[in-house]
């Protein structure tokens, strides 16, 4: 039997070269488990001039959560679990966290949105933000937002797990909540710069309809259920430019009600 000598010069050089590079590997493994994280960069993204959450909130956000980040070794470091506590803060909207090989920390962080204020009947306050999703209020800030108050009956602890579209979409909640009229009149007032800068506040009565005060004038406006928004709406934007063009007008009027098709019905003093 012939003896193939090269093919087993071959195969030994190739052990040898594996076994030093699993040997390598090993070796870099076990000296990046060693790296200590010693940077963290934190982004946080706003809209508009409200902030919740900044910098030092995160880092504090941690801290009382005692999750040890700097100078901790990579190996004990848990990324996605700190991603996923992170995205359960009440003010952030999305949260993404990452560490490279040298152990600097990477966390961008998007900031919730609110949109309108609701004051219920019970004293309790928090906002619908622009997911449609209940958010309590922050000690540290208050938006400038549109305010809601009146006949409102719905506890946020009652309401918190679920966003207002979902309340929308089942048939028992849509029954006897508010907030998806709400969040829908507030969506559309705030989208709007004309009306957004008139009305700062909505008022829910017996009927559940709606009343609003504008930030010009000493009248009422009558609003009636959210239903037909835009066109009520247009009819007020076009009363305002042509029925109220003169500076006296503002005061003229007591009420000012929309309830009626194709019509505006104003009440004077």
């Amino acid at each position: 039997m012939k003896i193939n000598y090269k093919k087993i010069v071959v195969t030994v050089l190739w052990i040898i070269a594996l076994s030093g590079l699993m040997a390598s590997l090993a070796f870099v493994g076990k000296k990046e488990r060693l790296i200590k994280a010693e940077n963290i960069d934190i982004t946080v993204n706003t809209t508009g001039e409200n902030q919740f959450i900044d910098e030092d909130g995160v880092k504090d956000f941690f801290s009382e959560r005692r999750d040890i980040i700097l100078n901790a070794e990579v190996k004990n470091i848990d990324i996605h679990a700190l991603e996923k506590a992170l995205n359960s803060h009440p003010a952030i909207e999305n949260a993404d966290m990452s560490m490279d090989v040298n152990g600097d920390v990477k966390i961008n962080v998007t900031q919730r949105t609110p949109l309108v204020r609701v004051l219920t009947m019970g004293g309790e306050s928090y906002y619908i933000d622009t997911q449609s999703k209940l958010m309590p209020l922050s000690d540290k800030y208050t938006a400038r937002v549109l305010v809601v108050n009146g006949f409102v009956h719905e506890p946020y602890s009652r309401r918190h797990m679920f966003s207002v579209n979902e309340i929308a979409k089942n048939e028992i909640f849509k029954e006897v909540s508010m907030l998806d009229d709400i969040y829908e009149m507030a969506t559309y007032i705030t989208k709007d710069t004309l009306l957004n800068s008139l009305i700062h506040q909505l008022s829910i009565n017996e009927e559940k309809e709606f009343e609003m005060y504008p930030a010009i004038g000493n009248h009422k406006i009558v609003f009636g259920p959210a239903t037909d928004i835009a066109e009520k709406f247009e009819k007020l934007k076009v009363f305002y430019k042509e029925g109220l063009n003169k500076t006296d007008n503002w005061n003229r009027y007591s009420v000012i009600n929309l309830k009626y098709s194709n019509q505006v019905v104003c009440t004077k003093k």
